[in-house]
């Protein structure tokens, strides 16, 4: 079996794709990646055959831009216009002429790759979707059928008004299914897995197996918006850093540890630690609201105090706090003293660590990806 695992993103878009990947080349299949090329060095590093996008205009990653106040509206339009709109009408094209220079048997992608979709069809082939938005009421029918309906009349597909598309052969859930938004619930052809964010891999620092018997929390923005993020660093590690807490931070490896000055000998500044290394360490996570952030948190049993700046995030971070696993905060206007006092109040009330035990647990209970090999092999048959 060839199977394409294609993404219309950066790396929150590939990562869930990747564990599916590895079990199927595991299993003896050929794989290979297609999307952004910053998004491809890391999985070429892993011994993945890959392919540029080559219509991807994305810029290369520059300094810390300001911070946009969150508007909805705006992050719907860049669904609409831009992943359903002009990414998806260059994707089908460039993953059209891939499937017939590579000859998949099948094409996986990521659930906002709508233009692999409409090349998988027009090609002939089945398609699975891996789901990487975890709250699951970002991508609205209602939302985005304009411009898709548009594109599968430019290939000549019959309408779909009903968006089967997007869910119409095999959909791969590495999400918790207490964790969706249950006015979204997840369509017929949807199995769930366990989300790879533990699994082993990736070196831990020394120093942190010799951190002090105090909390320790965890701050991130992620790979994509810690560029977004303004002076949001600056103004967490004002209200954190003089707590009796262990306060580790990633800023991504575009942004120097020391460009946030001088801080405290309680915290530690690194580009980047594995979470599988470093979340059995602590005891809260403080993120923007990503999907793997907060899933991550989740695998491991934490709770989280979530600063949303755009995407899925102020999603995320509504089903945070309905299911009382953390505590949401506005990421342009939350200042030093209200970030301190969200984690003081996390950490000091049991009923979020229990409540994110939950759904730990449940996740634990879920399959491993090596479960769906078998799906994607019938799935190509």
């Amino acid at each position: 079996m060839r199977v394409l695992f294609t993404f219309a993103g950066g790396s929150g878009h590939v990562d869930p794709l990747v564990p599916f990947a590895s079990a199927a080349r595991a299993a003896g299949h050929t794989v290979a990646f297609a999307g952004r090329a910053s998004a491809l060095a890391h999985l070429r590093t892993q011994r993945f055959s890959a392919f540029d996008d080559s219509s991807d205009t994305a810029p290369e990653p520059g300094t810390i831009a300001p911070l946009l106040e969150l508007s909805l509206e705006r992050e719907d339009r860049v669904l609409r216009n831009g992943f359903a709109g002009r990414v998806a009408r260059a994707r089908a094209t460039e993953v059209l002429a891939l499937c017939a220079e590579w000859s998949p048997d099948a094409v996986v992608c990521d659930e906002v790759d709508f233009g692999s979709m409409v090349a998988a069809e027009r090609a002939g082939l089945p398609h699975a979707t891996v789901l990487v938005i975890a709250a699951g009421s970002f991508v609205r029918a209602d939302l985005i059928a304009e411009p898709l309906s548009a594109l599968r009349a430019e290939h000549g597909l019959p309408p779909d008004p009903d968006l089967e598309m997007l869910s119409r052969h095999l959909v791969l859930s590495p999400f918790p299914p207490s964790y969706r938004d249950p006015a979204f619930p997840l369509p017929a052809t949807a199995h769930s897995f366990r989300p790879a964010s533990l699994e082993p891999g990736g070196a831990a620092p020394n120093w942190l197996s010799r951190l002090p018997s105090v909390p320790t929390v965890y701050v991130t923005l992620g790979t994509a918006f810690n560029l977004e993020s303004g002076d949001l660093f600056t103004r967490v590690l004002a209200g954190l850093r003089e707590l009796p807490i262990n306060l580790v931070v990633t800023v991504g490896r575009e942004i120097g540890p020391r460009e946030l000055g001088p801080q405290p000998a309680n915290v530690h500044i690194e580009p980047y630690i594995a979470h599988a290394a470093l979340l059995p360490h602590c005891d809260l996570v403080v993120s923007h609201g990503g999907s793997g952030s907060v899933i991550g948190a989740l695998a491991a049993g934490l709770p989280s105090v979530v600063l949303p700046m755009g995407a899925d995030q102020p999603l995320n971070a509504a089903r945070c706090e309905a299911l009382g696993v953390g505590l949401a905060l506005d990421a342009f206007h939350a200042t030093p003293e209200a970030v301190r006092a969200a984690v003081l109040a996390v950490l000091g009330e049991p009923s979020y660590r229990e409540s994110a035990a939950r759904i730990r647990d449940e996740i634990a209970t879920l399959p491993g990806p090596a479960h769906a090999v078998p799906l994607l092999e019938r799935l190509a048959a």
